[in-house]
């Protein structure tokens, strides 16, 4: 069965603030920001596999399936130039990222578990602001290395994390088709509901769909509280339907307070949870649902016991 399909049926649970959690909670220093850094030794990748174990096992004791996102969030060319990569080094850690998905879901898929691979695509810039665009044509070249990497390695859907315009989401959805992959989208908002270049959600997801005939296979929402964008959301608009993941943040700072921010904050999980399964009940057609900056295994755990465990026929 295709990869996306098997949301047609059932809830997935994703991990949390990837970055955050190591960071702040595992005590580790992550340079630029960079998960991919953790694959160069074996604590770090030690770290990554028992960071990624924890929701397994929520997903697993839940009866919800699971998405592997990649550690590739921030691994893309530039962010490589930054950590002193060579495009060889760049390569190998994109390809090892996936592997040690696979590797993760072989000891721990089993049957009515269903666990899929994602390739995680960050944004070429910062995640909270939009800085310079570019065009379609554009942003696919320089995504398409990475996730050709990927790819070939197995990932079974590209996820471009944290999408800041339309024009970067276009070209990633480009390059994934010309794969035969299917995509995943997801947009950041700011407190207003409005991406970090002033675009509206719902114009932002008409134009990706428009400019590559819905090659999507569907968008998120996540790097913001649900209160930011909670009431840009339509009942029944066709690019609502479109959106069946969340991956919100912990704290409901905006980007700019939490760029400020030298303790993390973590908000309050059991609330989440509780805003999490309102947007369900509101939109039952939701099916993919984790964290970001500032969740962790506690506030999933939160999430999972919110959700119901039966979906609406």
């Amino acid at each position: 069965m295709p990869a996306t399909k098997l949301l047609q049926n059932r809830i997935f649970l994703a991990d949390g603030g990837l970055e955050t959690d190591i960071i702040f909670n595992e005590g580790i220093d992550l340079p630029h920001f960079s998960s991919i850094t953790l694959l160069a030794s074996a604590e770090g990748r030690t770290a990554l596999e028992r960071y990624y174990k924890r929701y397994i096992a929520i997903a697993r004791s839940n009866g919800f399936g699971f998405i592997l996102e990649s550690p590739t969030w921030r691994s893309s060319h530039d962010w490589g130039d930054l950590l002193g990569m060579s495009r060889a080094e760049l390569k190998a850690a994109n390809a090892a990222a996936i592997s040690l998905m696979i590797d993760l879901r072989s000891r721990h898929t089993a049957p009515g578990f269903p666990i899929l691979v994602s390739g995680c695509v960050g944004p070429r810039g910062d995640g909270y602001v939009a800085g310079e665009i570019m065009r379609p044509e554009a942003a696919e070249a320089y995504h398409d290395e990475q996730i050709g990497t990927m790819a070939a390695a197995g990932a079974e859907l590209i996820s471009a994390i944290t999408m800041t315009n339309a024009n970067e989401a276009i070209g990633i959805a480009r390059s994934a088709a010309r794969r035969n992959l299917p995509s995943v989208i997801s947009f950041t908002v700011e407190t207003d509901g409005r991406l970090p270049d002033g675009q509206r959600l719902g114009e932002a997801i008409t134009d990706v769909d428009t400019a590559t005939d819905a090659a999507p296979a569907y968008y998120m929402i996540n790097c913001a509280h649900p209160m930011h964008f909670d009431h840009v959301l339509v009942d029944d608009a066709p690019w609502t339907r479109r959106i069946m993941g969340i991956r919100a943040n912990a704290s409901s700072c905006s980007h700019a307070e939490l760029n400020e921010a030298t303790e993390l904050d973590r908000g309050d999980p059991a609330d989440l949870g509780l805003r999490y399964r309102t947007l369900h009940d509101r939109f039952p057609h939701l099916r993919v649902f984790g964290g970001c900056c500032g969740t962790d295994h506690e506030h999933i755990a939160a999430i999972a016991n919110a959700l119901p465990r039966e979906i609406p026929s």
